[in-house]
């Protein structure tokens, strides 16, 4: 067995039947695009950081260019939120910023018709979950890349990882301020 089916199968042990993307930290700068990249290197996801907006504004899009989420900052706000809708307008999730963190950073995400999701860990060094209860549903790690400002994201099978990914963007976006 060589060095590399022993990291491919380390890989296929810590995934577990989910899937893996890369991400650049600082992903989006308003105005900046930016392209999320499957396991295997392929454009999975653009994010299109909006320009000349009131509110900072990134919306997903597949490959293919459709709208798929959009992600507005809430203004007015007592802590840091962002919201994420359908293509539609819907409200499908809101990011808040937890108040009270002691030794590790926290957010919670009000998911709309779903459970509610927990983000908990050293959130500026990228090394954190994302969990529903005691479940895991994501984990995001700078460790499994060697470039610089590129972090992972590995979602648990049967996730949905549009809405992850975009959870994870937040996070980044309401860190980095």
């Amino acid at each position: 067995m060589g060095l590399r089916d022993r990291r491919e199968e380390r890989r296929d042990e810590r995934r577990g039947g989910g899937s893996t993307y890369r991400m650049r930290e600082k992903l989006v700068s308003i105005g900046d695009d930016y392209w999320i990249e499957d396991e295997q290197g392929r454009r999975a996801f653009k994010v299109n950081g909006k320009a000349l907006r009131i509110r900072d504004t990134m919306v997903f899009e597949d490959a293919g260019g459709n709208e798929l989420l959009k992600i507005q900052e809430r203004k007015l706000r007592v802590r840091d939120s962002m919201e994420i809708e359908d293509a539609n307008g819907n409200r499908v999730a809101l990011v808040k910023k937890a108040l009270i963190t002691p030794l590790r950073e926290r957010f919670d995400v009000n998911v709309e018709n779903g459970p509610d999701l927990e983000v908990q860990g050293n959130i500026v060094d990228h090394e954190y979950d994302i969990s529903e209860g005691r479940t895991k549903v994501a984990e995001v790690s700078k460790k499994w890349f060697r470039v610089a400002d590129t972090y992972g994201v590995e979602i648990a099978e049967g996730q949905n990882p549009v809405l992850l990914l975009a959870i994870t963007a937040v996070v980044d976006n309401l860190t980095t301020r």
